[in-house]
């Protein structure tokens, strides 16, 4: 049986550590690790679970992750078919603020990259307009040496820096702290939702899974992830409509309902418009509009 860990170590043996990886899918388990970690996709696409949010990934989408923060890149279904020849590609590279970098980051003329680095805890998202900027850094990073890595890193947090405020927050509420089993049986948690999501699930049946009565469940999951079941569920069925929806592999909204867990046009309607604040065809019409920009 695979060990499974909730804090994952990242190798170090240097300050800035970047890893390029090629699989079959994503590490598909909710972990966290003490340093931040930006990624490029540079192949693949499917949902970015962040502290209780979640998120479409495509190719070439970049993220910046905060240290400690739970997150989780779960590669579409289609990843893990039988023969499937789908593959994943990802430059990531890693860095600890508060380790081997905090005495530089601690200079007088540093203060603002790092109050940067403060400010962007819960995760943030590179916009479209400064993918290729930032892509051209990172890969400056991963072929740099010695003393270049620092220099090529630090240039690449102060473009990170310029951007600003333009990314999207990936977090709105980081969840509770919690220890390290604490942060496995949320996964599993996590894990479950996301493979059944497409029909009804009772919350007797999630909480059976939990080994726990429903009410010691709902008190749980609202503990540590400052979310109600309901709302989490919800939010993973839109997600997953919304990437169903963009895809253009469905003839209209109504097929897509039914694939992801609704029972109705009119309750996904409703939930829709909650969790995202419009409608599905405004949603619909601003993301194609957006590509054509």
């Amino acid at each position: 049986m695979k060990v499974l860990q909730f804090t994952i170590p990242v190798a170090p043996d240097r300050t800035i550590i970047v890893q390029e990886d090629h699989m079959e899918h994503f590490y598909p388990y909710l972990h966290r690790h003490k340093e931040a970690q930006l990624i490029w996709i540079k192949e693949g696409e499917g949902t970015l679970v962040v502290d209780n949010n979640m998120h479409a990934f495509r190719k070439n989408d970049i993220y910046l992750l905060g240290a400690n923060q739970p997150h989780l890149f779960k590669s579409n279904p289609e990843y893990f078919e039988e023969g499937s020849d789908l593959k994943i590609q990802a430059l990531m590279i890693f860095f600890d603020p508060n380790g081997k970098l905090a005495p530089i980051l601690a200079l007088p003329e540093m203060q603002l990259l790092h109050s940067f680095l403060q400010q962007k805890q819960n995760g943030y998202k590179i916009p479209t307009a400064h993918t290729e900027s930032i892509i051209q850094r990172m890969l400056s990073v991963q072929y740099a040496k010695n003393q270049e890595v620092i220099i090529k890193f630090l240039d690449l947090l102060q473009t990170l820096y310029q951007i600003g405020n333009q990314g999207e927050t990936l977090s709105t509420a980081k969840m509770a702290s919690f220890s390290e089993s604490e942060g496995i049986r949320i996964g599993n948690i996590f894990n479950y939702l996301m493979q059944h999501y497409e029909r009804q699930i009772s919350l007797d049946e999630v909480a059976a899974e939990a080994h726990m009565t429903p009410q010691a469940f709902c008190r749980y999951f609202k503990k540590h992830t400052r979310q109600t079941f309901v709302s989490f569920l919800n939010e993973l069925r839109i997600n997953e409509a919304c990437k169903k929806l963009t895809s253009g592999k469905f003839e209209n909204i109504a097929t897509v309902v039914y694939t992801c867990g609704f029972n109705s046009v009119t309750n996904f309607n409703r939930v829709f418009k909650s969790v995202k604040g419009e409608a599905p065809k405004t949603y619909l019409n601003q993301y194609f509009k957006n590509l054509k920009v």
